[in-house]
């Protein structure tokens, strides 16, 4: 390759890598097993949630779905994280995890590979966000919100679901930023 042409592709992929903040600046695989670049996200509003299929809050599931279907259009996206890190309540293999969501919720929002979430383990992603919130997962089912800067913008425990009116304001409010 000449040098004119390699300048030119180097210089073409420095503003798309620059673009990238931060907390998206991950590679991690999607729960069907396909790599996933966070990066794609950059510019969206994107809710990152730790679940699990046998926890008290599983039920969640249907108001991320309806939260990301109500949303996706303007610019939101939810992001399943499955994890096994409290109670052990996320036990099955990726495809198991799949296909309950897909079955039991018609989760159409994108869900990441089963990652660790909490601890001195946690994937690269949870490092951060728990770094630049000061909240780490306590639980299943934990949210934070990024906006389209790709900074955290929020954190919500467990027990404050999807459909919670602090949630919605806060994505309402992170929609309307540009």
């Amino acid at each position: 390759m000449n040098r004119t042409l390699a300048a030119a592709l180097l210089g073409a992929a420095l503003p798309a890598a620059a673009a990238c903040p931060p907390l998206l600046d991950h590679r991690m695989a999607s729960i069907k097993g396909e790599p996933a670049d966070l990066c794609q996200y950059a510019g969206k509003v994107v809710l990152v949630v730790n679940t699990a299929s046998y926890c008290g809050y599983t039920g969640q599931y249907k108001g991320l779905e309806s939260l990301y279907q109500r949303y996706k259009d303007r610019g939101l996206v939810v992001l399943g994280v499955p994890s096994n890190d409290f109670g052990a309540q996320e036990p099955g293999s990726d495809a198991q995890v799949a296909e309950f969501c897909e079955r039991t919720y018609k989760v159409r929002f994108p869900m990441l590979s089963k990652s660790v979430v909490s601890g001195p383990q946690a994937a690269p992603l949870y490092r951060g966000l728990a770094g630049k919130t000061g909240q780490a997962p306590a639980w299943n089912f934990h949210k934070y919100l990024l906006g389209r800067d790709g900074q955290a913008i929020g954190s919500f425990p467990s027990a404050v679901a999807p459909d919670d009116p602090r949630v919605l304001a806060a994505v309402e409010k992170a929609l309307e930023a540009r």
